[in-house]
């Protein structure tokens, strides 16, 4: 059976990072789910601070590191996304913006993404409407109805609360089904693939 893949992209910047926790769980969640349809799941986690020197020079060169490059390919080829950000000024951080900026226009048509955001209070979770669904609906990709924000007082001990756990449970679920109704991923797409056979180039060729 082919494994399921789940991306996992989280931009916070501190360590330990409460934006990397509400991804991790958001993961499990749907993991689970998963698992629980009788799906095998890989779950990939990406760090984006991990990657930040790499994501700069691909916006100055045009041109990706070669592990930039994989983690790109893991976005882009995977059956469904898991993406979390802090919330800076009202809105997604600069280096999430800025991955998703090298994203290919078409890479995440159809995708199913779960978009979640942690923040200093709880008034920011209105970030998550007016500018990351916009952001993944803007990359073609469906944006799912339960969007995840985690405020400081949403978390007790390190775990999160009773709200916020039926929250991630509902979410995940969500992520689950859209992902198990879809045939696998073929993978990243190639950008040096031929839409148009040498015959049709030719003249007297189709179309």
């Amino acid at each position: 059976m082919t494994a399921r893949t789940v991306a996992v992209v989280s931009a916070g910047l501190s360590r330990p990072s409460s934006t990397r926790l509400l991804a991790d769980q958001l993961a499990g969640a749907s993991r689970d789910e998963l698992v629980g349809r009788g799906e095998t799941v890989e779950l990939r986690p990406v760090e984006l601070r991990e990657h930040a020197h790499d994501i700069v020079n691909h916006l100055l060169t045009g041109f990706p590191s070669e592990a930039l490059r994989q983690v790109l390919d893991q976005v882009t080829g995977a059956d469904g996304l898991i993406a979390v950000t802090p919330i800076f000024n009202a809105s997604y951080s600069g280096l999430f913006k800025s991955f998703f900026d090298l994203v290919d226009a078409d890479a995440l048509g159809g995708r199913p993404v779960l978009i979640g955001a942690t923040g200093g209070t709880a008034r920011h979770s209105l970030a998550l409407e007016h500018a990351l669904r916009p952001m993944f609906t803007h990359l073609r990709a469906v944006a799912l109805p339960t969007a995840v924000f985690a405020a400081p007082e949403d978390w007790s001990a390190g775990t999160a609360d009773g709200a916020l756990r039926a929250r991630i449970r509902r979410a995940g679920r969500e992520l689950a089904e859209q992902v198990h109704r879809r045939p696998p991923s073929s993978g990243p797409a190639d950008p040096f693939a031929l839409t148009t056979s040498f015959d049709q180039l030719l003249p007297g060729g189709d179309g």
